[in-house]
Order: structure tokens, then C-alpha cells, then sequence
């Protein structure tokens, strides 16, 4: 046996050692994962975007794709990186916090708090990696996390107060992206983060022309990745899916409507809780004292015309936010244009996310292209929960347990087969380990 794997070898180390000139890219198939935060589905109707248009013909389209619930920016783009909805994956909030203490994190603190994301399910930077590709991210929540140990193998983290909305910036990341880490690090999967036109859709509302011209720079960078995979020599295997995690809606204010404020609803009272999370936008969660959930459940049940309030385990099971002990007891979320305050009004952005999935200024938009997509097609909406199986399927990996299926984005694929396994990798990662096996 020890000659078969000695011929095995010198076989497989002369496919490794084929001279080339300059940095080597491997034929098999790559993913680029890219996500503009809080670019609703809707954001190019009213905008001249020749660039997504120009994708939308060179490949795949959806009106809108549903997002998990709760709508905002951590829960739901783990929920692409595992497939799985909130419950399942246990990053629930864009805060971390603690019950006990009343502790909380802001959304960027949050990121390095290991423990919160790593608490069960990897994102599939890390199932591409135990397969054998090799794996990057760049400013994409979670990024910051190591996952049972292990961490992308190429990663960037935002700093402290970036500027998510420098157009020059994005184009240096673009370079990176394309340049460097595919090109000559040679990655197979990279998932990469915009900050906007979410920023802009919170202090000027999404009717604003200030997120008009927002969606201009998101298109421009658009054309400019797409430019820079064609002279990076990455078109004939990039495959590149370009979405979001939630959308936008306006804010009402200025006594337009009654606002919902906690603290003015007869018979709830801040004293029967040990900790609360809102003022953070339209949903909420209570932790009520013991003895105390059923009075302060009652107390606003019903309060106002556009708050909802369930117990956990009342909650809807369409929403998928219940079945996770991090959930806590009382769970609030308002209609669409309202926010739940606290003691009193503390936050006045004039757009808002975190609202009812099902509403449609929370769907975002869907672009897909390269060489494992149809052109020119128009496919029917489907949950974001979904897009993790299609990329494990463009990579040709086995997914983790998830709660999305390929058949619902099948329909976009030129083939249902997956890319085959190349001869380098065959070598490494399953022939070599069988023959070890055996001596």
C-alpha cells in the first residue's frame, strides 16, 4: 500500500507545482457576498442605476427578498452567513447585554464580544474553510468573532468611528478585494460590507434626496467592482450576489400621530421590570421582576393601536423569534412608522429598520451574477435564509444544519450540479486523508 500512496504523491505534488506567471487563480468557482446596508428593494426605481440595471441583464434579479425578523443589521446578516433564522443562530440584537447587570453594548462594541456570536453556528467563512477553500471578510458583521477557535483566514474589521459612507474608501476595498485577496491570496469565498445607504436612510429619511444620491454612489461602486473583477481576470469564475439586510421606512414625528411612550401607558411601571431593551427603534423586549409578568404583560396589551406585545411563547411562528433563551420574557414591536419609547422620546431618525418582515419597506433588494447564473432573469422572491445554501452550493461545500433550501433559488442556476471539486483540492482534503487512513 505505502507505494500507491508514494506514486499518489509525486502525482499530486506535480499537479501543485505547474509553474505560472504571476499570481495563480484557480478555475474553480468563487463567491463574492456583498451587502449595502439597508438598501431597500425598491431604491432603484427612482434612481437612474445603469450599473445594477446593467447586472440585473448580465444575470439574476428579484423584486424583493424577505429578511429574518428581527429587521436589523447583526441578527440578519448572521442569518445569511448560517442560514438560519434568529432563533436558531442566537444573535438576536444589535446589542449585546446583560440581564443581570443591566450592562449593553452599542452595535460596534458588540462586535468584538466573542461569546455573543460564537454561541453554536458558524458563518460559512468557516465551513468553506474545514472543506478545504480558503476564506475572507471584510467589515461584515461578525467578522470580528473567532468561531469555535477559528476565524476567516483574511479579515478586516472596521476601526472605531469609520466613515462608512466614503466613496474613496469603498473603491480601496474594492481593490483589496479583487486585487489581493482573490486575485493573488487566491480566496474562494469573501463576504464585503457597505454601511450605507442605511446611515443615510436613518437621518434623512428614505424619501430624501440625500439617499437618492446615495444610491448613485452605491451604483457607481457597483460598475467599479464589476470592472475590477473583469481586469482581475476573476469574471469566468466569480460568482457575485449583491444584497442587503433589511430595508427602510419613514419615521412619523412632529405630531403627526401619538407617539408610543412606555411610560405614559396606565399601569406599567419601569419599577416592575429588572431590565428592559428599548428606545432602540420599533422593537423591544421586557424582563419582567417575578411575580410581575402578568400585570405588566396586561398593562400594555392593548395600550396603543400600533404596538403589539406578546409573550415569548405567544409569539407568531412565521417570525422564528422565540425558541432561544437569550429572547427575553415580553416582546414589543410596532406598525410600520412608529417607535417604541421609553421613558420619553430619545432618538429622532428620521427613517427606521427593525419593523414586521412581512412589511415591504423592510425587503431588500437581490442582484446575482457570474458564470453559475442565468442572464436576463427575474426570479420570485424568496427569504434570505436561503442564500446561505446557494452559496455552499456555488462552492461546491456541504452547508451546516440550516433552516434555508437551495430549491428556493434553484430556479436562478444554469445547473442544479455543483461545481466539481478540483484535482488540487481532491488531493489535499479527501484522496490524502483516506491513504493515510489505511497505513
Amino acid at each position: 500500500m505505502l507505494w500507491v500512496v508514494c506514486v499518489f504523491l509525486c502525482v499530486c505534488a506535480r499537479s501543485l507545482a505547474v509553474p505560472v506567471a504571476g499570481p495563480r487563480i484557480s478555475s474553480r468557482s468563487k463567491v463574492l457576498l456583498v451587502s449595502f446596508d439597508g438598501f431597500r428593494w425598491d431604491y432603484d426605481r427612482d434612481v437612474d442605476t445603469p450599473h445594477l440595471d446593467a447586472m440585473a441583464r448580465d444575470g439574476v434579479k428579484a423584486p424583493y427578498v424577505t429578511p429574518a425578523f428581527i429587521t436589523v443589521t447583526s441578527p440578519t446578516h448572521f442569518t445569511i452567513l448560517t442560514g438560519k433564522y434568529i432563533e436558531n443562530h442566537g444573535v438576536i440584537h444589535n446589542m449585546w447585554f446583560n440581564t443581570t447587570t443591566s450592562e449593553k453594548k452599542p452595535y460596534y462594541q458588540t462586535q468584538f464580544v466573542n461569546e455573543w456570536w460564537d454561541n453554536g453556528s458558524v458563518p460559512i467563512w468557516i465551513t468553506a474553510q474545514r472543506q478545504g477553500l480558503r476564506a475572507g471578510s471584510l467589515h461584515f458583521p461578525g467578522t470580528a468573532s473567532t468561531y469555535q477557535g477559528e476565524s476567516a483566514e483574511v479579515s478586516e474589521v472596521e476601526p472605531w468611528f469609520y466613515n462608512y459612507s466614503n466613496e474613496t474608501a469603498w473603491r480601496e476595498n474594492v481593490d483589496k478585494v479583487m486585487g489581493s485577496w482573490f486575485r493573488e491570496k487566491d480566496l474562494d469565498f469573501v463576504s464585503m460590507y457597505f454601511g450605507e445607504p442605511d446611515s443615510t436612510g436613518h437621518k434623512y429619511g428614505p424619501d430624501s434626496p440625500e439617499r437618492i444620491e446615495m444610491v448613485k454612489q452605491v451604483d457607481r461602486t457597483v460598475g467599479y467592482l464589476r470592472n475590477s473583477a473583469a481586469s482581475n481576470g476573476l469574471t469566468d469564475h466569480l460568482n457575485i450576489i449583491i444584497t442587503a439586510d433589511h430595508g427602510m421606512t419613514t419615521v412619523y414625528r412632529n405630531g403627526l400621530v401619538k407617539e408610543i411612550t412606555l411610560s405614559k401607558i396606565p399601569g406599567f411601571s419601569f419599577r416592575d421590570l429588572v431590565f428592559h431593551l428599548v428606545d432602540y427603534g420599533p422593537t423591544g423586549m421586557l424582563l419582567p421582576k417575578e411575580g410581575m409578568l402578568e400585570k405588566v404583560y396586561n398593562a400594555l396589551k392593548g395600550a396603543h393601536p400600533h404596538l403589539h406585545v406578546y409573550k415569548k411563547e405567544d409569539m407568531p411562528s412565521r417570525l422564528h423569534f422565540a425558541n432561544n433563551a437569550r429572547i427575553l420574557p415580553i416582546i414589543l414591536w410596532s406598525d410600520p412608522g412608529y417607535v417604541i419609547n421609553g421613558y420619553f422620546p430619545v432618538q429622532f431618525n428620521k427613517g427606521e429598520h427593525g419593523f414586521d418582515n412581512e412589511n415591504l419597506d423592510m425587503k431588500p433588494f437581490f442582484r446575482a451574477v457570474g458564470p453559475a447564473f442565468h442572464k436576463n432573469l427575474v426570479v420570485e422572491p424568496f427569504e434570505t435564509v436561503n442564500i446561505y445554501p446557494l452559496m455552499c452550493h456555488l462552492l461546491g461545500i456541504t452547508p451546516e444544519p440550516n433552516d434555508g433550501h437551495l430549491g428556493a433559488t434553484q430556479a436562478m442556476l444554469i445547473s442544479s450540479e455543483p461545481p466539481e471539486v478540483s484535482h488540487e483540492r481532491l488531493c489535499i482534503t479527501v484522496i490524502l486523508p483516506l491513504l493515510w487512513g489505511s497505513l
